[in-house]
């Protein structure tokens, strides 16, 4: 089999873009086995492999023919990147990340003789090629931004603009993230990724990030003049939602046209600080569970939902839309709990009209960009704890993978509807 040829088409993309992967040249029925090798920046490696059979032709077409056996079976076009894992004899509680935009994620497809899996770095692959993965698109503008003290990064798209924006936050675990964000500008959207949980802002005054840290940020991002100030939404993940809506909800200042919520909560005291929020969490943290693995199930920390209104953002109070996007086994959080809740406070304030929810069975909390690795557990250390765990997120790896990638489309379709769209 000396002549088998592979290709991969585009062989570079951003990373929500399908790619078709097709060996050719192979005798008529032989056993294959097409292969994905990863090594991230942290210098951890991973890999996926799928079964395939070659048809009369000798071919394989990855888009079309099914899937025997693997990391995952069935006919999954993109299954060599959602299904990344750990190379055998990884250390526990990984999670893949990327932390350098400006470089692409580098994957290398390979074809194998046979059905293998294991040590397939050790074997000779009948043919491979490597491919590039980005997140920000040519000509996408990556800036800095320490204005006013804030920690941020903000990607511009090509073009003369001005651009609707998105004021990205991440979760917990604090540092400035920005993935998402150059996602998101590769799409059209002015997108700012905001640290807010970082060490350097809390010792400057020895506190958290208040509330005028964060109107700062819309302010800043509003008097920017590639922004379109009246078209700006807010992007929460997990505890970013928190923050997302208590902004949009009382703040006289950040006054969204939208806002997209991916695992997060409302219950939260509405009148206390970050430092407040972080220590009503960690009352409730006799709540968590242990599975065998000796992974954390924080999902009942704020179960049952309280009723006391003080624990609550007012969703009546909230008058723009809103999307909510929650898997229904995660384990992290009460996201499928507080969607109902939401759901119910908005209905009897009469604004319900407002609110679109993607439930996705089976998909766990960390719902990302489509094609990104499930994480189904990881090491985590929240900005408000000093405790290191393996936090359980949850999903399934396949159902996961589909939430992601049809929540994407949907999330960009909404921020598209809401942000571009004349109202």
């Amino acid at each position: 089999m000396d002549a088998v040829k592979l290709s991969v088409r585009p062989s570079r993309g951003l990373v929500d873009e399908k790619f078709v992967i097709l060996v050719q040249n192979a005798p008529p029925g032989v056993q294959l086995t097409v292969h994905a090798f990863h090594r991230c920046e942290d210098g951890h490696s991973w890999e996926a492999f799928a079964h395939y059979v070659s048809d009369a032709s000798g071919s394989v077409d990855v888009s079309k023919d099914v899937s025997l056996g693997g990391t995952y079976s069935g006919l999954e076009p993109m299954g060599l990147l959602w299904s990344l894992r750990p190379v055998p004899g990884s250390q526990r509680g990984l999670r893949m990340r990327k932390m350098k935009v400006q470089t692409p994620m580098e994957v290398t497809i390979s074809v194998q003789r046979g059905h293998g899996t294991q040590g397939f770095l050790d074997q000779v692959a009948l043919a491979s090629q490597a491919v590039e993965r980005w997140y920000i698109a040519p000509g996408v503008r990556r800036i800095p931004v320490t204005t006013d003290g804030l920690s941020a990064t903000l990607f511009l798209p090509s073009g003369p603009g001005p651009f609707p924006a998105i004021l990205d936050l991440w979760g917990g675990g604090g540092q400035l993230v920005e993935y998402r964000a150059a996602l998101l500008a590769s799409h059209g959207f002015a997108s700012l990724a905001l640290d807010y949980l970082n060490s350097k802002i809390t010792t400057e005054t020895g506190k958290m990030a208040d509330n005028t840290y964060f109107e700062t940020t819309f302010r800043v991002l509003q008097q920017h003049p590639q922004v379109l100030a009246d078209r700006i939404a807010i992007l929460g993940l997990s505890f970013g939602c928190t923050i997302t809506l208590r902004m949009a909800a009382y703040s006289p200042v950040v006054k969204p046209r939208c806002v997209v919520c991916i695992s997060g909560s409302h219950v939260q005291p509405v009148d206390g600080t970050l430092e407040d929020i972080f220590a009503f969490y960690a009352q409730h943290n006799n709540k968590m569970e242990f599975n065998e693995e000796n992974e954390t199930i924080m999902r009942n920390i704020l179960l049952p939902i309280t009723a006391d209104p003080a624990l609550k953002v007012d969703m009546g109070r909230v008058h723009c839309p809103v999307l909510l996007v929650v898997g229904q086994d995660d384990q992290n959080w009460c996201a499928c709990e507080s969607a109902l809740d939401m759901k119910e406070m908005m209905e009897r304030a009469g604004n319900s009209h407002l609110l679109t929810v993607l439930s996705y069975p089976d998909a766990g909390h960390l719902i990302e960009p489509p094609y990104s690795p499930h994480t189904r557990s990881s090491s985590f250390r929240s900005v408000g704890s000093r405790q290191k765990i393996t936090a359980l997120w949850g999903g399934q790896c396949a159902a996961h993978a589909l939430a992601q990638e049809d929540s994407w489309k949907k999330t960009l379709a909404f921020l598209r509807e809401n942000l571009y769209a004349a109202h």
